[in-house]
């Protein structure tokens, strides 16, 4: 019991902290102050945010049981953010000052005035709205598997996960994107401290060292530190990472808190220090390799229980507290964006058609938080796909837009909505057909050889995306 005890406690105090925050900004009525605290975050608060929002249920469980599971393939959620977070150098900055001349506050208002165009901005809100929908469900499941086995099974794994929505409801209704910074700062401690914590004892306490631990699953698996040939392989790895640095900045709550910053340097500085985090990634696979001689046999959608079994099995119980802990904030604070950037998104396409004062606006977004939950409970319970499956699927489809922000910062007076709709409406369409009927590259093409087969589907559909949203971009008449 002292396992649910520590774990719940946090989640109680994490719920007591929002109220106190939504206490303190009563005076914010609007949806600006709400979602994006009045474009008032410097480097530090725009720092904690996007590692909140980056490092989630998927990097702390995900990623432990890929590295379990799979080996070396998983490296590839250790690569991709890095890149992704130096390219946002670049990126970054001109996106934040076009939506600061603009004071939008959500990506669908972004899309509508860089192309001059309402009803592509409808378009891009379905298209993240679709996309968050797996991404909220993920960060669920893990907080179901999180409470579920760090309290012994005391707490059921449906229990938990209806524990874990209410909560986040309330503290997203209450508190806004002010309670989700300061909460990924907490986060963010606790995380450090249980993942350098783990990945460093655990390989100690089972193999006697990290070095000893490759030596001995090297001599039982030679392979499994080296990508395969086919299928996960160097081209598999390659074409993985690109299409998730393409989608990196892509997810409309990702988007959304750029918002925040107060300015362009935010940016830069933590593109020079936001690579180095992925360190900590180091020390997840560390857990995930250790757990494979610890605990034997996981299978599926199993493996992404390898760190708490292992953590279970291994240590006692205010060390597994501590961990849930820690990964109940990794599933609290990414799935509070999540729905307050669904909820913005929906309040702000409902208000434009209907005027409504900014108080009545802030309130319509709080209303619909709890329903976004409902809906996104009824997944939950239907499906079993493991974490990393869930996300690079939920991946493919948001990484579609990518090809339309192209266009907006380097052809901007080029920007027509029909060429960027009709690129992401073959982009998607790909995706869920590919998706839906479980075709990849190696059965479209199965006489081409692995080079080719071996990429991930959602490369071609970005790619195809590409090709007709550019060329009708080139063909179609300038707007101004």
């Amino acid at each position: 019991m002292s396992n649910a005890t520590v774990a719940l406690g946090l989640m109680g105090g994490t719920l007591v902290a929002a109220f106190f925050l939504a206490l303190r900004s009563r005076g914010a009525q609007s949806l600006e102050q709400w979602s994006v605290a009045g474009r008032g975050f410097g480097s530090v608060l725009v720092f904690v945010l996007l590692a909140g929002e980056i490092y989630t249920t998927f990097t702390f469980l995900g990623g432990s049981g890929w590295a379990y599971g799979r080996g070396a393939p998983a490296y590839y959620i250790l690569a991709y953010a890095a890149v992704a977070f130096a390219a946002g150098y670049w990126l970054l900055p001109p996106i934040w000052q076009r939506a600061s001349d603009w004071r939008v506050i959500s990506q669908p208002e972004y899309f509508a005035k860089a192309f001059d165009s309402e009803w592509f901005g409808a378009v891009v809100a379905l298209v993240g709205c679709v996309a968050l929908l797996p991404y909220l469900v993920l960060q669920l499941k893990g907080l179901g598997i999180l409470v579920s086995e760090s309290s012994y099974g005391v707490v059921s794994n449906q229990t938990a996960i209806w524990i874990g929505t209410i909560a986040t409801t309330v503290y997203v209704v209450m508190s806004g994107v002010r309670g989700s910074a300061f909460t990924a700062a907490l986060k963010d401690a606790l995380v450090l401290a249980a993942a350098v914590g783990l990945g460093l004892a655990l390989p100690t306490t089972v193999h006697g060292g990290i070095g000893p631990m490759f030596d001995t699953l090297v001599a039982q698996r030679p392979a499994f530190f080296v990508l395969p040939a086919q299928g996960m392989s160097g081209v598999w790895f390659t074409s993985t990472i690109v299409l998730t640095v393409c989608g990196f900045y892509m997810w409309p709550h990702t988007f959304g808190s750029l918002f925040t910053a107060r300015s362009a340097d935010s940016f830069r500085r933590n593109a020079v220090i936001m690579p180095l985090y992925q360190v900590v990634l180091l020390f997840v696979f560390f857990i995930g390799f250790a757990a494979i001689t610890a605990v034997p046999g996981l299978q599926g959608a199993d493996i992404d229980l390898a760190l708490l079994r292992v953590t279970r099995q291994t240590y006692g119980p205010w060390v597994v507290g501590l961990v849930g802990a820690a990964g109940m904030l990794t599933a609290l604070v990414p799935g509070s964006l999540i729905l307050m950037t669904t909820a913005t998104i929906l309040a702000r396409l409902i208000t434009r058609y209907h005027e409504a004062s900014a108080k009545r606006e802030v309130q319509i977004a709080r209303l619909l938080v709890p329903l976004l939950a409902i809906i996104a409970l009824w997944f939950v319970f239907r499906g079993e796909q493991t974490l990393v499956t869930l996300l690079l699927f939920a991946y493919a489809i948001v990484t579609q837009l990518f090809p339309s922000v192209l266009v907006t910062l380097w052809w901007p007076h080029r920007a027509n909505a029909v060429a960027a709709f009709a690129g992401v409406v073959v982009g998607e369409g790909l995706v869920m057909w590919t998706s839906l009927a479980g075709i990849t590259t190696a059965s479209l093409f199965p006489a081409l050889p692995a080079s080719v087969t071996d990429v991930n589907i959602g490369l071609l559909a970005l790619a195809a995306n590409v090709l007709v949203t550019w060329a009708l971009t080139l063909l179609l008449p300038t707007r101004r």
